[in-house]
């Protein structure tokens, strides 16, 4: 996954107000003006979005895909990628004035205080990035990383192991254990908000204690946003749940109506107007009605019809590969011919080093295998997104619908 400086480093030029990605979008953040969004998606590239004038720039360093972004001072952006490295991009730059390096594993997620930025990776660990160059590593978490956040200045990490963390300076982590997985944070007000994988929102003080709980949804949260003059809390779910809420009372008051799954990111405009939803494809919403006002970018392609269990299991996979032999590559390449072909051989596409040099052929068991125990443990350095498939009649649905699929 670490590749060398300027190793896939390309001109940052600006694009037509048409283009955009192309593949999912994993991750927003906006400027506390309102003036810009910065995109992430698995396509390895970050879009600069000019909001009013309708303009973007894409910028692109990572051989890997971008798992997170930030907005920070006077224009420039953090980006984050799945190859442990963080880019930082000054306004209408053409390649990254500072690298970030330290990260063992993908980067989940950035924030900052305007001062100083945090990370979170799949290392275990958070680091803060200090404006003097100094860094402070954050270690106490068991398995992955999964969101980090700033609350009254002190710097709080969420992660797979069921606790949210707080890291006061001169002192030790304060331990906040829950009742699932936590994937998300946001500060609200001098609140924590944490979203986690049983669909509940947890709002608790910085000594750990509950001040309120929110039911969302049945499957895991993936984003909370906190609109720039507080009055505003997004909270959105892998199901394609969004919900706009009153951040003072923690009532729901708006739904999006036909956000599609799934959702793995949102961001509120400065007055929690205007919702901005990353999956599939980037939309933005009129928060005060739950309508969708437009599209950034390409409409996302057409989801297969899911005539049976395998072709409604291979929705997940559809938004990165085709299945047609005039399908193209997209995130991910083609899967016409997929069974008999030696794995990471499909022309035109950059695979990593780990996927490039398998050896091996794509067969249904490799495929069920690759399912079984996700792509991680399968092939070590991959930049293919973690998914199981934990039920073995979904891994063979799955299987059966590719094997009449792909020929």
């Amino acid at each position: 996954m670490l590749v060398a400086l300027l190793f896939l480093l390309l001109l940052a030029a600006p694009a037509a107000a048409q283009e955009g990605h192309g593949g999912p979008v994993r991750a927003l953040a906006i400027a506390p003006n309102g003036q810009y969004l910065v995109s992430g998606s698995l396509d390895q590239t970050a879009i600069v979005w000019d909001l009013p004038k309708g303009k973007v720039r894409s910028v692109r360093y990572h051989g890997a895909a971008v798992n997170a972004v930030a907005t920070l001072t006077n224009g420039a952006v953090a980006v984050g990628g799945a190859d442990g490295r963080i880019a930082i991009w000054p306004r209408d730059a053409t390649v990254p004035a500072r690298l970030l390096e330290g990260h063992t594993g993908p980067i989940s997620a950035l924030a900052t205080d305007g001062a100083r930025l945090a990370s979170a990776a799949w290392d275990g660990t958070a680091r803060i990035w200090e404006p003097d160059g100094g860094v402070r590593v954050l270690e106490g978490h068991a398995g992955n990383v999964n969101a980090v956040a700033f609350v009254n200045d002190i710097p709080v990490t969420a992660g797979a192991d069921f606790t949210v963390r707080l890291w006061p300076s001169g002192g030790p982590s304060r331990v906040i254990r829950l009742p699932a997985p936590q994937n998300a944070l946001a500060a609200v007000g001098g609140v924590l908000a944490a979203g986690g994988a049983d669909g509940v929102v947890r709002f608790l003080t910085t000594m750990g204690e509950p001040v309120g709980e929110l039911a969302v949804d049945t499957t895991p949260l993936t984003s909370l946003a906190v609109s720039a003059d507080g009055s505003r809390l997004c909270v959105a779910s892998i199901g394609g749940v969004v919900f706009v809420v009153d951040a003072t009372s923690r009532r729901i008051v708006t739904v999006l109506h036909g956000a599609e799954p799934p959702v793995w990111s949102v961001v509120l405009n400065r007055d929690g107007t205007e919702v901005f939803s990353a999956g599939r494809a980037l939309r933005r919403w009129d928060a005060q009605t739950g309508r969708m006002l437009s599209l950034l970018g390409p409409a996302p392609p057409p989801q297969p019809e899911a005539t049976d269990r395998g072709a409604r299991v291979f929705r997940a996979c559809a938004v990165c590969h085709t299945l047609a032999t005039d399908g193209g590559n997209r995130a991910g390449p083609t899967l016409h011919g997929l069974f008999g072909r030696r794995i990471g051989s499909v022309p035109g596409y950059h695979y990593s080093d780990a996927l490039e040099h398998m050896n091996q052929v794509w067969t249904p068991e490799t495929v069920a295998k690759l399912f079984e125990i996700g792509p991680s443990a399968f092939a070590p350095g991959t930049r293919m997104p973690e998914q199981i498939i934990a039920d073995s009649t979904d891994r063979a649905a799955l299987v059966d619908f590719l094997e009449r699929s792909t020929r």
